[in-house]
């Protein structure tokens, strides 16, 4: 009968040292037949099992010592030994399930690789370089470190809600963004075979049942803006007020456009004997190039700016370059507090009392042409370069009521500039 090796216990285990000569040194610490921790001269300790599998003695690496403790290497022993018993080899299953990985993870692609992919074959739709950027720096910074070394195919609902439930209440339509740019990655991944089964970042029917919807967890909050029975007032004192930036504010508001828009404005895009400002898609929120009709009063003001050789802007910071959105914003905030140390209401939004903002001069327009006028709300939708529309009814109106808004634009410079007369009040455009 085989002798049966003494049960060490872990400090007996770790008590255990070579013996100074020789080569590597094992020891037998029982409690499983044929499990020794081998121990080499310079002190490196691993777990060996020593066992027969069919009719080939064999000694099965079970991992190093401490890493893994005298309790697992006698649960590790006793399941190879049971592996064996049902006619299993551990060392080559082991090695199977190696191969297989190895062979998955080569056919596998992460969640970062799939990212590059999917924007390298949307290339053409991303025709504005600021919307693929956003699109790279929001998976970036919010998906990336959860799902970026990831597997396509090993990603799942709640994968997906890890990266977005620190985000979904205080920053909601940034994640509901975030969600629908997943779920187009994964989307792509999906047709390109590099994973199967339902999409983890779907909305109806998934995630929905999760999460509250964007609308009811935060409503998206309106940019302030300036009354409409303020805007003449504002309108004055922003004409008296010099610098650049106040120049880029009244044509903001003559224009009624974003202030990204006339930041970026180039004199070549601009047509002086026609009245026409025509930007180009690759500068516009919604990629399709815009028509602003131009009153005479913003071509008074285009031609009393300076021209600086070699500057293209129409509107350039004071050291050349684009002019930054802060400048626009600080000129608004001077106009709002020179008027409250004057005694005045300075210019807050009717709802939520807050300063007015350069943005909020958009809504100043929206808010005049309905309260105030009887031009076609649509009309006024395509001069804020807004979508109209369904796809179908955007389909059929191609044009873009250029000189029918020439007519609206005329009587919003008058209402702004005091001039208005009942006319804008009985003008119907067809």
């Amino acid at each position: 009968m085989p002798r049966v090796a003494k049960e060490l216990s872990a400090l007996d285990v770790k008590r255990l040292q070579h013996p100074g000569r020789g080569r590597n040194a094992t020891f037998a610490v029982g409690g499983v037949a044929g499990l020794m921790l081998q121990i080499t001269p310079n002190n490196g300790r691993t777990w060996l099992l020593r066992v027969t599998v069919g009719a080939q003695r064999r000694e099965i690496g079970l991992g190093g010592f401490p890493d893994v403790t005298l309790a697992q290497a006698r649960e590790r022993a006793r399941e190879a030994k049971d592996q064996i018993r049902r006619g299993i080899d551990p060392v080559q299953d082991r090695k199977a399930a190696k191969a297989a990985l190895v062979a998955a993870q080569r056919r596998g692609m992460s969640f970062a690789d799939a990212t590059d992919k999917y924007l390298a074959a949307k290339l053409d739709a991303f025709r504005n370089p600021k919307h693929r950027q956003q699109w790279q720096n929001t998976l970036q910074t919010y998906a990336m470190p959860e799902l970026g070394p990831m597997l396509v195919d090993e990603i799942a609902v709640q994968d997906v809600l890890r990266v977005l439930e620190p985000i979904w209440q205080s920053k909601t339509e940034t994640a509901s963004r975030l969600r629908g740019r997943i779920e187009a990655v994964l989307s792509w991944a999906t047709v390109a075979g590099h994973r199967t089964g339902d999409n983890p970042a779907r909305w109806g029917g998934n995630l929905k049942e999760l999460l509250p919807a964007a609308a009811k967890v935060a409503k998206q909050r309106n940019q302030p803006a300036v009354p409409v029975d303020d805007a003449p007032r504002w309108f004055t004192a922003v004409r008296a007020r010099e610098g650049m930036g106040a120049r880029a504010l009244e044509f903001a508001a003559l224009t009624a456009s974003r202030s990204q828009e006339v930041r970026g404005a180039l004199w070549d895009e601009i047509d002086l004997e026609a009245g026409l400002w025509t930007i180009p898609a690759a500068r516009m929120k919604m990629d399709r190039e815009h028509r602003v009709p131009l009153t005479p009063e913003a071509v008074a003001l285009l031609k009393s700016l300076p021209r600086f050789e070699g500057c293209p802007l129409v509107f350039p910071a004071p050291r050349g370059g684009e002019m930054s959105d802060m400048t626009l914003s600080a000129a608004m905030k001077r106009l709002h507090a020179a008027d409250v140390a004057e005694g005045g209401p300075g210019f807050a939004d009717r709802v939520s009392k807050c300063p007015a903002v350069p943005h909020g001069l958009r809504s100043t327009f929206r808010d005049w042409v309905a309260e105030r006028t009887h031009f076609p709300g649509d009309m006024a939708e395509v001069a804020l370069a807004h979508k109209v529309g369904n796809a179908v009814e955007a389909s059929y109106r191609r044009g873009d009521m250029v000189e029918k808004r020439r007519t609206m634009m005329a009587a919003w410079a008058e209402y702004l500039t005091g001039k208005d007369s009942d006319r804008a009040n009985v003008v119907r455009i067809g």
